[in-house]
Formats: C-alpha cells, structure tokens, sequence
C-alpha cells in the first residue's frame, strides 16, 4: 500500500535500455527522430500505467528537445518519471541518454514530456484514483 504521492512517484520511474541498430537510424546513421519518439511515448505509457494502474492515453507532447545524435552501434536509455498530478492527467518527463558500449560515456541525448489522461472503457477522462493499489 502506498504511504504518499511521493513514494508512488518513485515506484512508477521506468527505465530501458535499447541497442541502437541499423534498423532503427536514418540516411545519417543515427536514431532516426520517430523511432526516438515511439520510444519516448512508450516509456511515458508504461511510467503513466505504473503509477495510476488505469487505463491512460496520450494527449500531448511537449517540447522533445533532441540535444545530441545517437549514433548505430550505441546504447540508449529511456527513463520515465512523473513529474505532476493533475486530476485526471499526470506529466511523465522521459529522458533518453546516450551510452557507449565499450566505454563509460553517457550524456543526456534528448529529453520530453508527455501529457497521459486515465480513461474509462467509453474512453472519457476519469480522476486518477489512488485508492485502487
């Protein structure tokens, strides 16, 4: 049983990792943008699920800043993280970080937030219940 919103927050960070592969970059060989926000949107999904145990959809993104490439052949770690609570949407902050496979290198590669509205079977917004864990 949850004791306070913060210990919730902090049950729900969401953490991957995805090895960055030909399939995955652009004609400059690196992560191509949409796959990096399909990424980010998932991470955002499942922090958002983890945390309120309902069903939640996304309705916006705001401000995906894509602050370094990530080149083929490195390693990528998405972490999700609410960072507020509203009603009936929370806003889940991921970042992506930039690894070197062979060498301990990491930096912030991009970073975003995404707005996650809980839903009932008719798909309407319901509050965000934190009675149902």
């Amino acid at each position: 049983m949850m004791h306070n919103l913060q210990e919730r927050i902090d049950r729900s960070v969401t953490h991957t990792v995805k090895a960055i592969f030909p399939n995955t970059t652009n004609h400059y060989d690196t992560l191509f943008g949409g796959t990096a926000l399909a990424w980010m949107d998932e991470i955002a999904f499942i922090t958002a699920t983890r945390f309120s145990r309902q069903k939640m959809v996304t309705v916006s993104s705001d401000r995906v800043d894509f602050k370094k490439p990530v080149p083929a052949g490195t390693l990528a770690e998405l972490i999700g993280t609410v960072k507020s609570v509203g009603t009936t949407s929370l806003v889940i902050r991921v970042e992506v970080y930039l690894e070197q496979m062979y060498a301990d290198e990491r930096e912030k590669a991009m970073e975003g937030l995404f707005t996650m509205v809980a839903i009932d079977d008719n798909k309407h917004p319901v509050p965000i219940s934190f009675d149902n864990n």
